[in-house]
Parts: structure tokens; sequence; C-alpha cells
């Protein structure tokens, strides 16, 4: 891969003093305190008081309040851990013919959710005022990362769309495991608090997966919205490629296809994982991975044959309630 010249902006992960307090009260206080609600069987609630909290200071906090989207960007919206970088990767990639090369994904990407967070996240993507590279791309477009659910999404006709929905019980692996190695450590609740927690509608790791879900599929009449599957997108990757490329009005050549193909593969990402991290949150402990596995159908890894049904009722049954009608059989694997 090249770059097209030397990007001005470069993440700032958490700095080093904001690491040792995060560390020292991750582990001094939050996991005596999580424990301790554990035992009289309180974790989920409080964390879920904690989930709420965010949700109410995304809608106060909305970074895209006021902002007009143009032709040029196109919006990858994703429930956490369902694929959002690899998507990222891909359209990335297309934009720039399969040459674009960065030190790390958000020199290049804004994720303007940063902005509703702590200040410390402030920095650690450009900020959306700043990504003027698209300028000089290819195809003048320009990649803009977001988990917030639709009705948080500025819209604008011009623009472009672009959802993955994974099945949720491959969510709540990889979620489970991506906080632990990579957040909370030893103060990691069990994953059956974790369990609880998901199927909550304020779960602290992006609202309801429902929720998400069900907004984003309603809006697939738009001809600039494109649902995808990342069941799908396992089972034919060049496939989904093409469509992409298509939606995006691209004029991919069957080489610049293979090549964005070859830099989105599991394996090759999983080499470059460390340009997708959310960087070093505890000095003691190592980073950890973005990518872990990346499979579909993987959540007995945390979730037994009893939960796996119970999460698909579960989820099954608040769609009905909200109205959707999502085909859940069609994106998950149900469970036997």
């Amino acid at each position: 891969m090249r770059m097209p010249h030397k990007h001005r902006f470069h993440h700032q992960p958490l700095p080093a003093r904001l690491q040792w307090a995060l560390g020292l009260g991750m582990y001094g206080i939050v996991r005596p305190l999580v424990r301790g609600l554990e035992a009289v069987g309180r974790a989920d609630r409080a964390l879920a008081f904690m989930g709420a909290r965010a949700r109410r200071k995304q809608v106060m906090n909305n970074p895209f309040r006021g902002y007009a989207p143009g032709a040029q960007d196109v919006f990858v919206m994703a429930y956490a851990k369902s694929g959002t970088n690899w998507m990222l990767q891909i359209a990335h990639q297309l934009i720039y013919h399969g040459r674009a090369d960065f030190e790390h994904i958000h020199d290049v990407i804004p994720w303007p959710d940063t902005q509703a967070m702590s200040a410390a996240m402030h920095r650690y993507a450009i900020p959306l005022s700043e990504a003027t590279d698209w300028k000089g791309a290819p195809e003048r477009k320009r990649v803009i990362k977001t988990h917030f659910n639709w009705d948080l999404l500025p819209y604008s006709p011009s623009a472009r769309y672009i959802t993955v929905i994974r099945d949720p019980k491959d969510v709540f692996v990889s979620n489970y495991f991506f906080m632990r190695d990579g957040v909370c450590g030893a103060a990691m609740p069990t994953p059956e608090t974790w369990y609880r927690l998901f199927l909550e509608r304020d779960f602290v790791l992006g609202g309801s997966w429902a929720v998400n879900t069900a907004g984003y599929w309603a809006q697939r009449h738009r001809s600039n919205v494109l649902v995808l599957s990342f069941k799908a997108m396992k089972r034919n990757l060049r496939g989904t490629v093409t469509r992409i490329a298509d939606f995006l009005d691209i004029g991919a050549s069957d080489e610049v296809i293979d090549e964005v193909c070859r830099l989105s593969s599991f394996d090759y990402m999983k080499g470059i994982d460390y340009r997708f991290r959310i960087g070093k949150m505890i000095p003691w402990r190592e980073e950890g991975a973005m990518m872990r596995k990346g499979a579909q159908g993987g959540s007995s890894e945390l979730l037994n044959p009893e939960r796996q049904r119970e999460m698909d009722a579960h989820f099954q049954q608040e769609l009905r309630t909200l109205g959707s009608d999502f085909p859940y059989a069609d994106f998950c694997d149900l469970a036997q």
C-alpha cells in the first residue's frame, strides 16, 4: 500500500498519566466494587445505570448536531464489535483504489462519536473538520465511522450510509473479550453478569442491539443506504467488495477488487492489528487486540446452548416489540 501524502493528524492514545489513573481506579476501586455487587446480584443494575448515562450524554452532546453531510460522505455505521473496522478498511481502500496507507485508521477516518466521550478521547480520531484528504482521493469520498443509532445521525440524500449487522451472540462474545483484554482486565465482570447486562436496553457498550439494528434496518429502502450481513461478508468477501464498489459508484477494475479483498482479508488485517487498536489503557498490561477471531457462529466460547437459544428468543421478541420486520434468521445463526 502507498499513501498519497503524509497525513498531518496523528491519533493520540490515552496519555500515560491517565493510563495510570485508569489502571489504579480499575484495580483499586472498580474490581472490588464489581465483585461486591456481583456477590449481592446488583452488578448488572449498576452497569446498566452507567449505560443509561452514556446514552443520555450521546443525545446531549451529539457531535453530529448541525452537520450537513455532503456527497463526499460515506457513513460506516454499526453496533460496536460488528465488523466496523473491516468495513472501514474495505470502503477506504476502494476510495483509494487499494493504495491507501496509514499509521492508524483514525489518522485518516474521523470518528465523531468520541466528542461525546471523555475529554481524553477528543484527539483519539481526526476531527471531521480536519479530515480533508478526500479531496485528493481518486474517488473524492470520505469515510466516517460511527456506532450511533440511526436517530442520532445526520441524514442527507446525497451522502451514503453503509451498515453491517452481526449475530448478537457473536457480538456478545467479541465485546466481552475486547473489554476484558483491552480495557478492564481483572475488573471485568463475569461472563454471566455481562450476559444479563447485554440483554438490557442500556447495555454499557452500545445500548440495545435490537434498537440499533431495527433503526438501521428500517432505512434499507433508501437508495443511499446499504445494509450488509456480517454472515454474508464472511461467506463471500469478493461479492461484498464488488457490491460496495457499485453502491459507491466506484468503477473498480478486477485488479482493484482483488487488491481490496487481499487488504481486507482477516489474515492481512490481523497482521496490521496495531493500526486499529484503541491503544494501551492500563500501563502494566499489553494492548488488547482489535481483531481477535472475526468468526461467525463462535458464541459457544462463552454461551452454552441454552444461553444461545435464550439470546435468540430475547432479541427476536425485542425486535417484534419495536415493530421491526428484521429477518433475524437470515442474518444470524439460530441456536439448535
